[in-house]
């Protein structure tokens, strides 16, 4: 299992405990109860959100002492981090193939990134309803801090791609990266929500199947590949430049 750094904590300042020491002891568990111990943490987490989140319950369901999840993370809301964590590591392992493969041009990695993260939600749909409850609860615990992360890690691989295809021409010279950054991201983040919510799915109050996902991410990877302007507009446009 992918190991990773602690996100910065001020509560913490000053407290020399790193993470990957304090859950050294849940590492070296056997890969089986490491992830029943995950799957009822993410079931527990994503059911009752974080303040009513309890220990107690997940240790009835897992059969194991209180104290052994203590041991393992220090506290409900190290299990938290470590859960986050993990699922930050997981959606990336898609994002880097994306981006280290340089086939295809930028539309094309769009479509595929938009693709990847259907498949994340649709594998992990209890890590993706915690993320939902972080996104709309401000009184979630950490909540800037855990979401500046998936934030930056989103910036850090669009960034990518689009100096990429501007480096290759593939923009148009007058686009502004950071702008195209932002409307990218916006663009992904609603997509996904409309594979997993059901309110959310445009038409159709239903969660939407394989063959309309993927008939979905190209027809947005061709929006954003022509514009909202076509060659309508432009011909409009010089018509009333003339007159």
């Amino acid at each position: 299992m992918t190991t990773w750094s602690p996100l910065p904590d001020p509560a913490r300042k000053g407290k020399k405990e790193p993470m990957e020491s304090r859950n050294q002891t849940f590492e070296n568990l056997p890969g089986d109860k490491r992830e029943r111990v995950l799957a009822e943490a993410t079931r527990e987490f994503a059911e009752h959100g974080y303040h009513q989140a309890s220990v107690n319950r997940m240790v009835q369901r897992l059969g194991i002492a209180k104290g052994s999840l203590f041991k393992y993370f220090g506290s409900k809301q190290g299990i938290f981090e470590y859960l986050f964590g993990q699922t930050v590591a997981e959606f990336k392992k898609p994002l880097k193939a994306i981006r280290d493969d340089a086939s295809g041009d930028l539309f094309e990695r769009i479509e595929r990134t938009l693709l990847a993260g259907a498949d994340f939600v649709a594998t992990h749909p209890l890590v993706y309803s915690i993320y939902l409850k972080m996104v709309y609860q401000e009184g979630f615990p950490m909540r800037d801090t855990f979401l500046s992360e998936i934030r930056r890690a989103s910036d850090k691989f669009l960034r990518t791609l689009v100096a990429n295809a501007a480096e290759s021409g593939q923009l148009r010279p007058d686009i502004d990266p950071d702008m195209a950054v932002l409307h990218l991201d916006a663009v992904m983040d609603r997509f996904l929500q409309s594979c997993a919510v059901a309110a959310l799915n445009p038409g159709v109050a239903t969660i939407p199947d394989r063959a309309t996902i993927r008939a979905r991410a190209r027809g947005v990877a061709d929006f954003l590949r022509h514009g909202l302007g076509g060659p309508l507009h432009q011909q409009s446009k010089e018509i009333q430049c003339k007159s």
